[in-house]
């Protein structure tokens, strides 16, 4: 992309200021090929794979070219989405484009009180984002008017089909006006969204196509912490310190992040320092020069500062804050596994990062697996199991014989149990020269949903005949379904949020004891 930035791009002022809050340097190729031309108001049918930044592509083009309402706000952008984790991921990414404008966005999904939502519609919005069948619900009771849309978002429209939505999309997108600017995002363009595309985009819509790369992985090994926000920085400590690694490079999201961390770092004794581009390129190649000689242990650095680095010998990639795109994890985990050896990728996650995690492995074909922080004590048995392979190592070198007189003397006064014992000791306190604030950190569950069933007890509905349901239909272990509540009309199931969009992909609309099964996230029960 010949080193594009987003300042080139011609967008606002305020959407450059909140894209360097969030700590993005450069566009991805679907971001620098598609704001232009949108910018200039063309449609666009994008062909790019989940994960490859588009929620910023037609949100930074948007939020540039739309203005605040004067007097009652009414709604200006739609943006339509597959799922309710969907739209809630686009409506939080659309409120950091847009924190230094005068615009609001409302998010309008099942599974919510619809109330609420009319409230606040009647509030007034600039942007809605939401699923198909709730923004359809809302436009028969009349309490979404779009006949001033003047920007419509069709994201994942290939999702939405195999959904069962594009009667409803269908229905929707016949209701707004001709004079708008549509942009449809799609991984793969079967034959119903071409022809969506042809009926009601314009003749001269911009097709933009992002070859699928080939990302590939196969060297090393993926690992997930799920963390607090908070425990972020302890949570990497920890790991660093039970695996030990011979050379890691740890990435961070943004310029101030990489200075945090290397200041944490060095206060605890690692030998660490740190690449970004407020540094001159003299420091940089400095760094770097003592990170390959071995004089340093850990690099930290952001994407851009990272760019061309080859390193040998580097055991560890640590994402310390996940990427934007699936193309960037691949490219920062690359660093390992390089000359045909294995690697190690460790990415700490929080909850809210966890959307964009099942994007990168689903992306990448590749699993990434769940793993728990360490514990002190883990640590403590890692590090003992260590210093113990290193003294039989040094034994079998016979490599010491200018420390046998001390040994020697020591001997005559103390039992070689106890000297060896107390030099362990001493060797040990120095790899563990500060305490760990806490034994065990909080190790956050990822968000089990509630799902709304309409079936129920008249059905002749059990909860046997609705686990054998979810199983065979949506392919899912039974182990992730929790409470079974079943009411006489319909019933609700808790499940593991991973669960939610394959039960509401392959399970609605599906039959059970003949009646046809809605779905929808409920609203959370108070405890």
């Amino acid at each position: 992309m010949n080193n594009l930035k987003f300042e080139d791009l011609s967008l606002k002022d305020s959407i450059l200021k909140a894209i360097k809050d969030m700590g993005f340097e450069e566009p991805s190729q679907i971001q620098a090929e598609s704001i232009p031309v949108a910018l200039e108001g063309h449609d666009i049918i994008g062909q790019a794979q989940t994960g490859t930044g588009k929620t910023a592509a037609f949100g930074c083009s948007i939020l540039t070219r739309m203005e605040p309402s004067k007097g009652k706000k009414s709604p200006k952008a739609l943006i339509l989405a597959p799922t309710r984790e969907l739209a809630i991921q686009v409506n939080e990414e659309l409120m950091r484009l847009g924190k230094y404008e005068k615009l609001s966005v409302l998010p309008i999904y099942g599974g919510q009180p619809i109330d609420r939502q009319i409230r606040a519609l009647k509030q007034g919005v600039d942007i809605v984002v939401g699923t198909p069948g709730r923004i359809l619900d809302h436009m028969r009771r009349k309490s979404l008017q779009l006949d001033t849309i003047d920007f419509l978002v069709l994201d994942e429209a290939d999702e939405m089909l195999n959904m069962g939505f594009i009667d409803d999309l269908e229905e929707i997108v016949k209701s707004l006006k001709s004079e708008r600017q549509t942009l449809l995002f799609s991984a793969t363009m079967p034959e119903p969204i071409k022809k969506l595309a042809k009926r009601y985009m314009k003749q001269d819509a911009k097709h933009i196509i992002i070859k699928k790369n080939s990302l590939t992985v196969s060297k090393i090994t993926q690992y997930y912490f799920e963390i607090k926000h908070k425990d972020r920085f302890e949570t990497l400590c920890r790991v660093i310190d039970f695996d030990e690694p011979n050379a890691a490079i740890i990435f961070c999201k943004t310029k101030k992040g990489v200075d945090e961390v290397v200041e944490g770092m060095q206060a605890r004794g690692y030998m660490v320092e740190g690449m970004h581009g407020d540094m001159s390129q003299n420091h940089r190649l400095q760094t770097l020069k003592k990170f390959k000689e071995g004089n340093l242990d850990f690099l930290v650095a952001t994407d851009v500062a990272a760019r061309g680095i080859d390193v040998e010998g580097v055991t560890h990639v640590i994402n310390y804050d996940l990427p934007q795109d699936s193309e960037s994890y691949v490219h920062r985990i690359g660093r390992t596994g390089r000359a045909n050896r294995e690697g190690i990728a460790y990415s700490l996650v929080t909850p809210k990062e966890y959307m964009m995690l099942k994007q990168i492995q689903k992306s990448t074909k590749s699993t990434i697996h769940r793993k728990n922080v360490p514990t002190a004590d883990e640590i403590f048995e890692s590090k003992f199991k260590n210093m113990i392979t290193q003294v039989k190592e040094t034994i079998e070198s016979n490599d010491f014989a200018k420390f046998v007189p001390i040994a020697t003397e020591l001997d005559e006064e103390y039992s070689l149990v106890d000297v060896a014992a107390a030099l362990m000791k001493i060797v040990f306190d120095k790899e563990t020269s500060f305490d760990y604030e806490k034994n065990t950190l909080e190790s956050p569950a990822m968000e089990e949903n509630r799902l709304f069933f309409s079936v129920g007890r008249r059905d002749g509905l059990t909860p046997k005949l609705l686990v054998n349901f979810l199983k065979d239909t949506a392919r899912i272990n039974p182990k992730q379904i929790g409470d079974i509540d079943i009411k006489e009309n319909f019933c609700f199931a808790n499940v593991d949020s991973e669960i939610v969009d394959v039960i509401m992909k392959k399970c609605m609309g599906k039959k059970l004891n003949k009646r046809k099964v809605n779905i929808e996230v409920a609203k959370k029960r108070k405890k």
